[in-house]
């Protein structure tokens, strides 16, 4: 926790991704980059999944103004393989933490059936998920349940070309920045154009190579929606074990199969979903 001005203590976003996780057991952070949420150094048994080893991401984002000393040494480089496959392992970990994966991912599906596969049964996976509302998604639509269900059924491993345009097109900043919170004034701008998308689209039409986007976006009870009757549909094993609304740009999911689930029904859902569409359309006047 982070202490404030008159002494008292405020969570930080580590704190939420950690919250319920058995900080004693082994674990896996997927994609940490820079931002690790249980770092080596402070002694968590966790393991790193990444795209590139340590060197390589330094590499990356030397140029980023970062504090590169902050990447950690990288146990499993990830070239699309299962996590089983990758790690050598199955049912072994304690936890897993994801942040900023999930929406990247282009089968939400596919990944965590398989993070199922190398969590123990009792474990958790712990999210932190951009708030479409506040981030260069501002103006994207809402997914549904449909295109997540059907790019699972036809085994999506790269996003689709649709998916691809979507997202170049309607990137936005907001005073300059591609992440804000609520509070934030300013104007919106486009970063990029129409040749740009094509240019994107047809890398995944012509040579089916994967381009990194945002397959998939959110409001926070949407997102919760959407794994309560994906659960419902028996298409994962897993429920919500805690939900923290959105704190600047992001909100914290945990998902395990013990979990309890979603407190609010399907309608109540609903209705916060409009809610929260509503206080994004407010901030967008």
């Amino acid at each position: 926790m982070a202490a404030t001005k008159n002494g008292s203590t405020r969570m930080t976003r580590n704190d939420f991704l950690l919250e319920s996780i058995n900080r004693q057991g082994p674990g896996l952070e997927i994609g940490p980059s820079h931002r690790p949420a249980a770092p080596k150094r402070e002694g968590y048994a966790v393991e790193i999944i990444d795209h590139l080893d340590q060197a390589q991401l330094r590499e990356k984002y030397q140029h980023h103004n970062l504090n590169l000393d902050m990447i950690e040494e990288v146990d499993h480089i990830w070239n699309g393989e299962p996590y089983g496959e990758l790690t050598g392992r199955e049912k072994h970990y304690d936890w897993i933490i994801a942040s900023h994966v999930i929406e990247h991912t282009p089968d939400l599906i596919g990944f965590l059936l398989d993070c199922d596969t190398v969590l123990k049964d009792d474990g958790v996976i712990s999210l932190a998920v951009p708030d479409k509302r506040y981030c260069f998604d501002h103006y994207r639509p809402i997914t549904g349940i449909g295109a997540v269900i059907d790019r699972h059924l036809t085994k999506n491993t790269i996003s689709t070309p649709g998916a691809v345009a979507e997202y170049v097109l309607n990137q936005v900043r907001k005073d300059g920045v591609i992440a804000w919170s609520e509070e934030s004034e300013g104007e919106y701008e486009f970063i990029c154009n129409a040749a740009k998308a094509k240019q994107q689209m047809n890398i995944v039409r012509k040579h089916q190579r994967y381009i990194d986007c945002h397959s998939w976006c959110f409001v926070p009870h949407s997102f919760r929606l959407l794994i309560s009757d994906l659960h419902a549909l028996d298409l994962i094993p897993f429920k919500e074990v805690s939900f923290t609304a959105t704190r600047g740009s992001e909100f914290f999911v945990t998902l395990g199969r013990h979990g309890s689930g979603v407190e609010l029904s399907r309608m109540e859902l609903l209705n916060e979903i409009d809610q929260e569409i509503v206080t994004g359309m407010r901030a967008a006047a």
